[in-house]
């Protein structure tokens, strides 16, 4: 996987290569650091937003000199609070940033919420303006609201990846650790800020620059270790069997129209009753079972995290009516969609963050 100064994947530029333009944004030419402005949405990541100044902190330490500064705004202009509930306070509010800026949007639990007209308006001024704008952890929503993605590869953390492909079909969502481009730049939560400002560093200032900020923040990598940012069914279950993972995968790749446990079993070249065996002793349920509990949990995520109706949610989940969908709902949930989307207030906020969303 990624070394101590890791590169995305895969980085497309149609006409410049990504390193020069980074590289001329972040040449000051003697007028000063560069300034990165974190744009702070009402519950943003803690950890996104720590990490990535650190970063910069340790690059400025490396380097022997301020090359980089940074200041938080947000709407309102005085403080916003994060997932963790601490209070930040704020530099400015939704203020027009100076040539040479760098716009970073942090964004974090209920980020649709957070994602108000006023924000929405702000970055298109910015971004028309020519300014870098990001958005490190859920921000990618943020920036595809406010219709700066379209046709742009984003990406975004794994549990709100549903949600987001069924709301922006015309951003191509990846599954890479960031995705840094000419001009923008998003990442998939997490820790997964130190990836993007190490690639960032590697592209402006050199592999050394990367290699030494790494070093001083001991980061060797935890993503060495994990073979996707988003976890596939047979990974979130432990499952190892080989054909227990061809058949996960099935479901997961046809949650729209799912197949039938036999042509489960037809394609994965075993009979039903050998794939209801497996099942039982492998996930302790029956694949239809299985399926179900598998379909519901995604709607769940897309009630708490999108406004699409209860039918748009079934027909996106594989139910071919909303009375059948609400009917498994109850079943596995003990509540209607429909009373679990009038507590997404306050309550859903709390649910949000303990089944919807990790920093």
């Amino acid at each position: 996987m990624q070394d101590a100064d890791p590169m995305s994947r895969r980085d497309i530029s149609p006409t410049t290569p990504a390193k020069d333009y980074w590289a001329m944004h972040f040449d000051r030419g003697g007028q000063g650091p560069a300034r990165f402005v974190f744009l702070l949405l009402d519950n943003f990541s803690h950890l996104s937003l720590t990490t990535a100044l650190e970063a910069l902190r340790q690059a400025n330490k490396v380097l022997k000199f301020q090359q980089f500064s940074w200041a938080l705004c947000g709407e309102g202009g005085l403080s916003k609070q994060s997932s963790l509930g601490f209070s930040a306070a704020l530099d400015m509010g939704l203020e027009d940033l100076r040539p040479g800026d760098t716009l970073v949007v942090v964004g974090g639990v209920e980020v649709d919420a957070g994602s108000t007209d006023a924000v929405l308006a702000y970055l298109r001024r910015m971004a028309r303006r020519g300014l870098p704008v990001g958005g490190l952890c859920t921000a990618a929503h943020t920036l595809a609201k406010a219709g700066l993605m379209d046709d742009r590869r984003a990406t975004i953390h794994w549990e709100n990846s549903e949600s987001f492909a069924e709301i922006f079909d015309t951003v191509p969502l990846c599954d890479e650790f960031y995705v840094l481009e000419d001009g923008y730049f998003t990442t998939a939560g997490g820790t997964t800020a130190i990836d993007l400002m190490l690639a960032l560093f590697t592209r402006a200032l050199g592999g050394e620059v990367a290699t030494g900020v790494a070093a001083n923040m001991n980061y060797t990598n935890i993503h060495a270790i994990q073979r996707e940012t988003r976890m596939t069914a047979a990974e979130r279950e432990s499952v190892r069997h080989p054909v227990v993972v061809k058949a996960l995968n099935v479901m997961e790749r046809e949650i729209e129209m799912p197949p039938t446990p036999s042509e489960i079993a037809e394609e994965v070249g075993i009979s039903t009753r050998q794939l209801e065996r497996l099942f039982k002793h492998h996930l302790g349920r029956s694949p239809k079972r299985y399926y179900n509990e598998f379909r519901v949990q995604k709607a769940y995520r897309l009630i708490l995290q999108t406004d699409l109706t209860v039918i748009e949610i079934a027909m996106a989940c594989g139910f071919s009516s909303a009375s059948h969908f609400s009917k498994v709902f109850r079943q596995i949930h003990n509540c209607s969609p429909l009373s679990l989307r009038r507590e997404r207030g306050a309550e859903g906020h709390l649910m949000a963050q303990m089944t919807g969303y990790r920093v």
